[in-house]
C-alpha cells in the first residue's frame, strides 16, 4: 500500500511538470482582498487547455515598418507566491495564476527580433501582478528585466548595453500597463479608468532604453454591443496603446495598436485554438501550428 501512494504522489508531481492549466484554487494572497470571477471565467479557463492566438504584426523599429507575427498564450497555472515560480506540484500555498505569455518575432533587415514578455496575475485576489519578465533577443545580444511583486516591486534588469548592465532597485507599488493585458480577460471591469500612475511596459522600456518607473497616463474604456476598445495614452512620451476586445467573454483580444509619435505598431488576429500544446510536441502536430497562420 506504501508503494502504491508513493507511485501515485510521484506520478501526479510528473504531470504537474508541464504546463498544463491549474484546477481552481482559491487560497489568498497574503494582506489581498477575495476576488470574484464570473461563472464564464471559470467554464472557459479550467478546461485543462491553453488559448493561442496569432496575429499579422506591422512593428516599428529603428523608424521603419517591418512585417511579423505575434502570438498570445493565456492559461491558468498553479503558482507559488512566495519563490514566484510555477508550481512543479501540489502544494498548500500555490495560487491560482492567469499567465500571458506575449511573443512577437520580426526581421530588421538581415537580422531578426524575438520578444516575449510573461505576466502572472492571481485570478481569485485582488492584487497586481505577482511577477512580469520580459526578455529581448537579437543579434547584437539580449536584455531581460523582471519585476517581483513582494512588499514592494522589486526590479531587476540585465543588458548587454553600457549604460543599462545589470541593476536591482524598487519601486513602489501602482498598476503595471503589463498586467492589463490579463486583467482584460479575467474581467474589463478590473481595468483602471482615468488618470492613473502607471509603469509602461517592459518591452517599451527596453526596446526606447527608458528608465522603468511610474508615469502618467490618461486610461479610457469604451464599449459597444461586439466590440470594447481601452485605451492607454502617456501625454509625456507622445506614446499611446489601445486594444480592442470581444464585449462579452472570454473577452478575446482583436486587435492593438502601440502609437510612438507619428509611428504606430499594429496587430491583427489571424486565428486561435484551444489547447493542451505542450502535450503536442511530435511532428505531426506541426498541423496545429500551421493553423494558426494559414488563413
Amino acid at each position: 500500500m506504501m508503494f502504491l501512494q508513493k507511485a501515485m504522489l510521484l506520478l501526479f508531481s510528473i504531470v504537474l511538470v508541464g504546463c498544463n492549466t491549474t484546477e481552481k484554487e482559491t487560497k489568498a494572497l497574503p494582506k489581498a482582498k477575495e476576488r470574484n470571477v464570473s461563472n464564464d471565467f471559470d467554464s472557459y479557463w479550467f478546461q485543462g487547455q491553453a488559448e493561442i492566438t496569432s496575429y499579422a504584426l506591422q512593428q516599428e523599429r529603428y523608424g521603419e515598418m517591418r512585417e511579423g507575427t505575434a502570438v498570445l498564450v493565456y492559461v491558468t497555472e498553479d503558482f507559488l507566491p512566495e519563490i514566484q515560480v510555477k508550481a512543479d506540484a501540489q502544494n498548500p500555498d500555490n495560487i491560482t495564476v492567469l499567465k500571458l505569455n506575449k511573443m512577437k518575432n520580426f526581421t530588421t533587415g538581415i537580422y531578426p527580433y524575438s520578444i516575449m514578455t510573461s505576466t502572472f496575475s492571481p485570478v481569485f485576489q485582488d492584487a497586481h501582478a505577482i511577477k512580469v519578465s520580459n526578455s529581448v533577443q537579437e543579434w547584437c545580444g539580449h536584455v531581460y528585466a523582471q519585476i517581483n511583486n513582494r512588499e514592494r516591486f522589486e526590479v531587476t534588469s540585465h543588458s548587454y548595453f553600457e549604460n543599462e548592465a545589470d541593476e536591482s532597485f524598487t519601486l513602489e507599488k501602482t498598476w503595471l500597463e503589463d498586467e492589463l493585458w490579463t486583467l482584460l480577460r479575467i474581467d474589463p471591469a478590473l481595468l483602471p479608468q482615468g488618470d492613473i500612475e502607471i509603469i509602461p511596459s517592459l518591452e517599451y522600456t527596453r526596446l526606447r532604453h527608458k528608465e522603468i518607473k511610474a508615469s502618467q497616463a490618461k486610461a479610457v474604456l469604451t464599449k459597444t454591443d461586439s466590440l470594447s476598445n481601452y485605451t492607454v495614452n502617456y501625454p509625456t512620451a507622445d506614446r499611446t496603446l489601445r486594444i480592442w476586445f470581444a464585449t462579452e467573454p472570454p473577452f478575446t483580444i482583436e486587435k492593438w495598436e502601440e502609437q510612438i509619435a507619428n509611428n504606430t505598431t499594429k496587430a491583427q488576429k489571424l486565428n486561435d485554438i484551444k489547447s493542451d500544446y505542450w502535450n503536442k510536441n511530435q511532428i505531426k502536430h506541426e498541423v496545429l501550428r500551421d493553423s494558426l497562420f494559414n488563413n
